[in-house]
């Protein structure tokens, strides 16, 4: 337990840092989203529907910009990150942005009871669940948190995608790897090179895992996509398709990349 706590703080203090730069990052973009660009890609807004006047719970949100693209479209928001940075990032955010969103610092796995069935929506998505050792507390988190009847979006990169070495040149990682991953951080997704070294600690999922957690929760799943394109441009070697998705160069229509969820309670 007390290696996760380590964990856990060693990642708070990366995201800390990462918020510094990716404010700035041209991947964000944050003048053209505050001028009414939305972060929503066609992935997860085919899975959430309307969301007009629906309570949406984002989990590990970042600086909240599919929060507040959410806002936008009629939802009532709430944003949740583990990071304090990207929290008082988002807030600022949503002060240019003139929109309403409620902000709340904590880890993902840590139950907070002022949240039980408040929401009609828990979404999350790209980059979260490996930041979390056990899908168990998550799945049951999102439980608590939704009203009867209450979806879950989700939308992440496929876990086949995380065997292969950083070119895409070799399958070197087992896609049932359970083990804590250790690296030393000195680049973000946003940019190959960062000015910063931090470590970061980080767990494989594979699907029976999440579908586990899920249904052991009660969860009825409506939808389950695969898709073999990502929306970012934030794996090495890939090219951009005519629909513009980003796929791995020679490996185009072969590799899953994304998938997305709609489940419900």
């Amino acid at each position: 337990m007390d290696d996760i706590k380590a964990a856990f703080e060693a990642n708070r203090k990366l995201w800390n840092e990462r918020t510094t730069h990716h404010i700035g990052s041209k991947f964000y973009d944050v003048d053209g989203f505050v001028a009414g660009k939305s972060s929503l890609t066609d992935i997860e807004l085919e899975l959430l529907g309307d969301v007009e006047g629906k309570r949406i719970l984002h989990l590990q949100c970042h600086f909240g910009q599919d929060t507040l693209s959410l806002a936008r479209m009629g939802a009532l928001v709430t944003g949740l990150d583990i990071s304090e940075k990207a929290l008082e990032e988002a807030q600022l955010l949503t002060e240019r942005c003139g929109l309403e969103a409620e902000w709340v610092l904590s880890n993902v796995i840590d139950h907070r009871p002022e949240l039980d069935g408040k929401f009609d929506v828990v979404y999350t998505s790209y980059g979260t669940i490996g930041w979390i050792p056990d899908l168990k507390p998550w799945a049951a988190n999102i439980k608590r948190y939704l009203k009867p009847g209450g979806r879950l979006v989700f939308v992440e990169f496929h876990p086949v995608v995380w065997m292969f070495d950083d070119d895409f040149t070799a399958i070197t990682y087992s896609y049932f790897n359970r083990e804590l991953i250790v690296e030393e951080e000195e680049r973000s997704y946003t940019e190959r090179e960062l000015p910063i070294k931090l470590p970061s600690y980080s767990w494989n999922h594979d699907l029976g895992e999440l579908m586990t957690a899920l249904l052991d929760q009660g969860f009825i799943i409506d939808r389950f996509n695969e898709l073999d394109g990502s929306p970012f441009d934030c794996f090495s070697n890939s090219i951009k398709g005519d629909d513009g998705k980003y796929r791995i160069k020679g490996m185009e229509g072969k590799l899953p990349m994304v998938y997305g969820l709609a489940a419900h309670i």
